[in-house]
């Protein structure tokens, strides 16, 4: 059975989904766009303080599922502007310690709210880090 996670601490759905579910200790990431939580504003800033706001998002939708963002398997990356792949990595090599999670960054016509970045992803639950 697959169970729905939800936290306070993640920006909230604007849409019919869930943050993530749970299946099978796998838990399946929605995409994040870089939403500030407490305000549910879009988080002014270059690419870097966008991507750093999903990420944390990401993680918290993590925890509330018990589990950590550092046991990502997949991560798919969707950006406006394929010139912020370096930007990317940098925020990776930031966040994440080795071995990095397997990952794709496609360029897209457009995100919600005009957003820069959304990332979504696969966590394994339970994993030794």
């Amino acid at each position: 059975m697959s169970v729905p996670v939800h936290t306070s601490h993640a920006p909230q759905a604007i849409g019919a989904y869930s943050q993530g579910m749970v299946h099978n200790d796998i838990l399946y990431l929605s995409g994040q766009i870089p939403l500030d939580p407490a305000t549910g504003q879009m988080v002014s800033g270059d690419f870097a303080l966008q991507i750093r706001r999903v990420l944390d998002n990401l993680q918290a939708v993590c925890a509330a599922a018990g589990g950590s963002l550092q046991n990502a398997v997949k991560l798919q990356v969707y950006v406006m502007d394929l010139q912020d792949f370096a930007a990317v990595n940098q925020a990776m090599e930031a966040f994440f310690e080795p071995p990095y999670p397997a990952r794709a960054v496609v360029q897209v016509a457009g995100l919600p709210r005009g957003a820069l970045v959304e990332i979504d992803g696969v966590v394994v639950l339970g994993k030794e880090g």
